[in-house]
């Protein structure tokens, strides 16, 4: 095989199941290969920010690599925006970016596409990947993709291989996959029983889930270890969706001040709060209506266990997952939660339709045919997301990038064979919305809503003296038909209700609902959010 043909069968090994990506004429030598061995199927989008998106879904849902493949500098460079959210919210993206062949490095000439140096991206590219390659030698090759697809999948963070164009065609060996590094049984045995002691003696022991226990596929460990030890879980914003498939006693998602409040005082007031691979980020914590000491936390994440003030090095959440439930071996009687009581029952009239009225179509929908995985952008559509049942969710919820929805949703679909629901805001729906238009060519038929109120609407909410959060109306559902697809815009809740029935019914093209809200017109979850982050705000400037 040549070096392209054993990367590709490389990522299909290692659980890669497509590649999304641009080519560029330092990449077209890779693509062309991608297209005519068909390791695995080539995607490819309009805009690299796409590309990394998709791929980040993709993964996301899976909980496998995802692939993005773009070319160098203008490619490459206008994907770290991406490839940073799949950075900060653990998702094992590979990216594969074409470069100059070593006759061109050598020319003493400037490349095009080259920034400031030739090493220049893989520098950037070092900051917001876990481990880095260039495969600039098919001796070493092997070795070196082994070595970084191994941490892509053991850190459940992005990996950076630069391919040269002048290399893609060397014959190479195969690559052989590295075995896992052994864990310390006698640490192992230790911390399981030190995290099992402080939740034995604790008077109100709580489980909060976060994205590892997604990325590294411990869901139904985490659900049968809550049963035995009788304790309740709820899941972060960024894990929303965890859990809904088990039958685990899941009290719902904890929001701090936005959310409901018997789970805030059940999180907030508990003495011994179990952190099973949660981000420790302003999102998740930040928003709490009384500060939580995270030094009185049991934080179980990034391979280590921290307990007070003493930690457990290269402990991973699966094999500390497998340790506490061998030392549990009865299910315990556990408070029975009754799953959160989302909105619902959709009142088809003639009134204006508000992020609520989404929240309960939707609800409707998949209480009628099941569940339906769903992408969604930052804003209030995110927010309007947290009242729609636990099912499959792919979202920026902490590193909270605009254009995410749609590509994620593309990728989502690709990924999963189902037909996903994305929700974006207009703002979002002008960068990327556009990635729709590739639908056609890929057999995608996702539905789209866009909740359109003209308005940058989430930032309003801070900062309403500003016109720069005005929006033009851009009558999104009028270029549905360009693209590819059917759109409808929509002005009241009858509308919107004939409008999902129609879209669920029509099959081979995406169908684009733009849902028209009223300016000021917020999801309950969002005006709770920023009421409550602005009470906080006030405290803070003005302590008693």
């Amino acid at each position: 095989m040549n070096l392209s043909e054993v990367l590709l069968t490389a990522l299909s090994a290692h659980g890669a199941r497509e590649v999304f990506g641009i080519p560029g004429d330092f990449a077209l030598p890779f693509f062309k290969i991608i297209e005519e061995s068909k390791i695995l199927p080539l995607y490819t989008m309009s805009h690299e920010p796409a590309v990394g998106f998709a791929a980040d879904a993709a993964a996301r849902y899976r909980s496998k690599l995802g692939v993005a493949a773009v070319t160098y500098g203008a490619g490459a460079l206008n994907m770290v925006n991406a490839v940073a959210g799949a950075f900060a919210e653990k998702s094992p993206v590979v990216v594969i970016s074409g470069a100059p062949g070593k006759g061109e490095v050598l020319s003493g000439m400037l490349l095009h596409h080259q920034a400031k140096t030739i090493d220049s991206q893989f520098a950037i590219y070092r900051e917001i990947t876990c481990d880095q390659a260039r495969l600039d030698d098919a001796r070493t090759a092997p070795a070196e993709i082994s070595r970084v697809l191994s941490s892509c999948l053991r850190e459940s963070r992005p990996v950076y291989i630069e391919l040269p164009r002048d290399m893609v065609a060397v014959p190479c060996e195969p690559v052989v996959a590295l075995s896992p590094a052994p864990i310390d049984a006698d640490a192992l045995a230790a911390c399981a029983d030190e995290v099992l002691a402080r939740l034995r003696s604790a008077s109100a022991p709580v489980l909060m889930v976060g994205v590892e226990v997604r990325r590294f596929g411990v869901e139904e460990q985490v659900a049968e270890l809550a049963r035995r030890l009788g304790v309740p879980c709820v899941t972060t914003i960024l894990g929303r969706g965890l859990l809904a498939e088990t039958d685990a006693p899941l009290a719902g998602t904890y929001l701090g001040v936005a959310g409901d409040p018997e789970i805030t005082r059940m999180v907030e007031e508990s003495d011994a709060l179990l952190l099973l691979g949660v981000i420790i980020s302003d999102t998740n914590f930040g928003v709490s209506s009384r500060k939580i000491d995270l030094r009185h936390t049991i934080q179980a994440l990034d391979h280590r266990v921290t307990l007070g003030f003493h930690t457990y090095p290269d402990i991973t959440l699966p094999a500390l997952l497998d340790a506490m439930l061998s030392r549990v071996a009865e299910r315990n009687a556990v408070p029975r939660f009754e799953r959160p009581n989302y909105p619902r029952g959709l009142v088809a009239d003639d009134q204006p339709i508000g992020p609520n009225d989404v929240a309960r179509a939707i609800n409707d929908l998949m209480q009628r045919d099941g569940p339906i995985p769903i992408a969604t952008d930052i804003g209030d559509c995110m927010f309007t997301a947290m009242d729609i049942d636990h099912t499959a969710l792919v979202a920026p919820g902490y590193y909270a990038s605009m254009g995410f929805g749609v590509p994620a949703g593309l990728g989502l679909q690709a990924a999963s064979g189902e037909r996903p629901i994305i929700l974006v805001g207009d703002g979002a729906f002008q960068m990327t919305g556009w990635e729709i238009g590739n639908c056609r060519r890929f057999g995608w038929d996702p539905i789209v809503i866009v909740l359109n109120n003209a308005s940058w609407e989430m930032l309003r909410t801070f900062q309403p003296e500003s016109a720069f959060n005005d929006l033009g109306d851009w009558k999104f559902a009028a270029m549905a038909d360009g693209l590819g697809g059917e759109g409808v815009r929509v002005t009241t809740r009858a509308e919107l209700k004939a409008a999902l029935d129609q879209a669920v019914a029509t099959r081979g093209k995406f169908q684009l609902i733009e849902a028209i809200i009223p300016r000021g017109v917020l999801s309950d979850t969002l005006a709770r959010f920023v009421a409550g982050v602005k009470r906080l705000t006030v405290a803070k400037t003005n302590p008693a």
